[in-house]
């Protein structure tokens, strides 16, 4: 039987899911071409072009702008200095991983370490990359004061110890992507009668939107599982793992997302809490559609130590 080339761009997809999720579990060893080829069971050369098609990145490329975009969430949530972090992401020393870090960022991870972590959002990255100046300091003040009160007035924070969740999922890579994806969750859950007003729908950020470029930012559309099932094509299942978290519930417009989980952050920073090491997601209750402002009604969860 001949396969379709809508049927082997599903199977690709599918086997760079599985990439996407050893990548983001050994960010600390060997990804060498060879190594990360066997898990998609692609030969070195077929991968290369496969992966390159998918992301619109080498391996190589995904490989190092993962590391020090993770490099530098450790220095925001973590107290760990930055030789520490080089050596742990597989720099040969600290000054090659200077080096690296102030090419993607425009700043030393000194630097970057020691601003107020509140600063580095996704607005004041893209600003100094068009080479200007960032917000002086009555401005920040201002920024994160309204931020607060923000928060205050929208949103309801718990802390919660959540129970493990099973997830069949589809990958989006860019925020333009993410409707898509979910049409084709649906697409698949609905015969299979996963699809009714009980069902929770979750999507899962594996960057963040502080050191990624919007357009590179992975994500999964996820629905969450109350039995197992078989997946197939471009859906997959995967685990968010019991814990404890900051859960914000908000109701909100699509253009408030951005403002409700910077200013979370701020209150995590308030409050003295520290982000585990796993990805933020959110729960969604409604379709925001249906509402009269159209609004969601959502809980913001971030993973906490």
């Amino acid at each position: 039987m001949t396969l379709t080339d809508k049927e082997i761009q599903t199977d690709y997809k599918n086997r760079i899911n599985r990439v996407f999720e050893f990548i983001d579990q050994n960010l600390e060893s060997d990804l060498s071409l060879n190594a990360v080829s066997e898990i998609a069971f692609f030969s070195p050369f077929h991968f290369h072009r496969v992966f390159k098609f998918v992301t619109e990145e080498t391996l190589h490329e995904y490989v190092k702008r993962r590391r020090i975009e993770k490099s530098a969430s450790d220095l925001l949530h973590k107290n760990i200095t930055a030789t520490e972090i080089a050596h742990k992401y597989g720099f040969s020393d600290n000054s090659s991983y200077s080096k690296a870090f102030k090419k993607h960022f425009g700043v030393s991870p000194t630097e970057f370490k020691n601003q107020n972590p509140n600063r580095f959002s996704k607005i004041r990255q893209l600003k100094s990359k068009n080479g200007q100046e960032y917000p002086d300091y009555e401005k920040y003040i201002c920024v994160i004061n309204n931020l607060k009160n923000w928060i205050k007035m929208n949103a309801k924070i718990e802390i919660k110890e959540m129970s493990k969740m099973d997830l069949a999922y589809v990958s989006s890579i860019g925020p333009h992507n993410l409707e898509n994806a979910y049409g084709k969750l649906m697409q698949w859950a609905t015969p299979k009668g996963l699809m009714n007003e009980q069902t929770k729908m979750i999507t899962v950020y594996h960057d963040s939107f502080k050191v990624t470029e919007s357009n590179k930012v992975r994500m999964s559309a996820s629905i969450l599982l109350d039995k197992a099932v078989e997946t197939n094509g471009e859906v997959a299942v995967t685990t968010i793992e019991a814990g404890r978290f900051i859960v914000g519930r908000f109701e909100i417009g699509l253009k408030e997302f951005e403002k409700s989980w910077t200013g979370l952050f701020v209150w995590m920073n308030e409050n003295g809490y520290k982000k585990a090491d796993k990805e933020p997601f959110e729960i969604y209750y409604n379709n925001f559609n249906k509402h009269p402002e159209k609004k969601a009604i959502v809980d913001l969860c971030i993973p906490i130590q």
